[in-house]
């Protein structure tokens, strides 16, 4: 080969390797990290965030969500021909807020995470709240006695010989759980005695809040939101310990009923009934809490943000590992939503998130 079709080839394999870019400059955001040389900022580190890259970036598009689900009020929206009289009032408009749908499994309420729940919902700074069995009970429970710091290779044979219950690297004393069967038994025979005497239906929501109303601890985020009149959501009320307390108190007293209908009237209701209100869904885990109020979000169109904080993935085709297009494809969440997903241990993004977010934004919810 002689020298000048040598020279050309490798020109060629250089252009193939090199091929000229397309510009990005002023269009995405540049790849920059906390400069330690200035201190600790914990504020500009978390700030930092989104400019980091992988799961960093997407948690700070995260808490760029939130404050834009917290920003919102109906004013930034133009009338529209069905707006009713109040809803022409511009103070009446700019007093509008995002409805705020909070979900979580039970884990995190067992986890220090409850706290900061606790503090979300003692502020009033979101509208319904959806979690399991165990988000209720554990919240229940630790007001009566605590949970512990353990390790994730304890093992079960030896915890079970002397009656501790492992959740991760949390030990739950079986103590615990005699002592909220002690304390809800009475509960529930109250409750049967309106049902029968009253003709009280009991729903699981109104279940909780009754709950929330008879521990009366600071401490409960279900205190909380009893006081605060913030509905909790709960279908899969019998799939934990409350199952078992209801179980056992079926055999004792029989014929207290709960009524899951009324319930899922009222928590799609919640969605419906928002109006011309945009709807934002902040979701941490997957499961029932997930499906359970995007499903809802969809009997309105879909929810105009959305945020899922949780470690499940697609590949199995599992609801708790799908991404919001895909809810998007069920009209779950609006095409022009803002949505992310943090690929994360809910313990480490949800505090973050908080922190940047509502308890930087606390003086907005002091207002009302």
């Amino acid at each position: 080969m002689g020298e000048g079709m040598k020279e050309s080839l490798m020109a060629s394999v250089h252009s193939t390797v090199f091929k000229e870019s397309e510009t990005l400059e002023g269009m995405c955001m540049k790849i920059e990290g906390y400069d330690f040389n200035g201190g600790v900022d914990y504020h500009r580190l978390l700030k930092s965030m989104v400019s980091t890259g992988f799961q960093a970036s997407n948690l700070g598009d995260a808490i760029g969500v939130v404050n834009q689900m917290l920003d919102w009020r109906l004013s930034d929206e133009a009338i529209t021909e069905d707006c009713g009289e109040e809803e022409r009032d511009q103070a009446y408009r700019e007093s509008v807020r995002c409805k705020v749908f909070l979900g979580f499994t039970s884990n995190l309420v067992s986890s220090g995470v409850r706290d900061t729940i606790r503090y979300l919902v003692q502020h009033h700074m979101v509208d319904v709240v959806v979690t399991t069995a165990g988000g209720i009970e554990e919240d229940l429970i630790k007001c009566l006695a605590p949970t512990y710091k353990g390790d994730f290779s304890l093992p079960g044979a030896l915890l079970r010989s002397k009656g501790l219950n492992r959740i991760g690297n949390l030990l739950v004393p079986n103590d615990n759980y005699c002592k909220f069967e002690d304390w809800i038994i009475p509960i529930f025979d109250q409750m049967l005695r309106e049902q029968k005497e009253e003709n009280v239906l009991w729903t699981p929501s109104r279940l909780i809040a009754r709950l929330g109303k008879e521990i009366n601890d600071e401490r409960s985020y279900l205190y909380w939101a009893y006081k605060n009149n913030i509905p909790v959501f709960c279908p899969g009320l019998t799939d934990g310990s409350l199952g078992d307390m209801l179980y056992f108190h079926s055999f004792r007293s029989p014929g207290l009923i709960v009524d899951v209908v009324q319930d899922i009237r009222a928590m799609n209701g919640e969605a419906v009934h928002a109006g011309h209100r945009k709807t934002g869904m902040i979701i941490l885990g997957g499961g029932m809490p997930k499906h359970h109020i995007s499903n809802a979000n969809m009997m309105r169109n879909g929810a105009d943000f959305a945020v899922f904080i949780n470690t499940a993935q697609e590949f199995d085709g599992s609801d708790s590992g799908a991404r919001p297009d895909e809810a998007v494809s069920w009209g779950k969440i609006r095409g022009s939503a803002k949505t992310v997903k943090v690929h994360c241990d809910a313990t480490i993004a949800f505090p973050i998130l908080v922190a940047e977010t509502f308890a930087a934004r606390k003086e907005l919810f002091q207002q009302d």
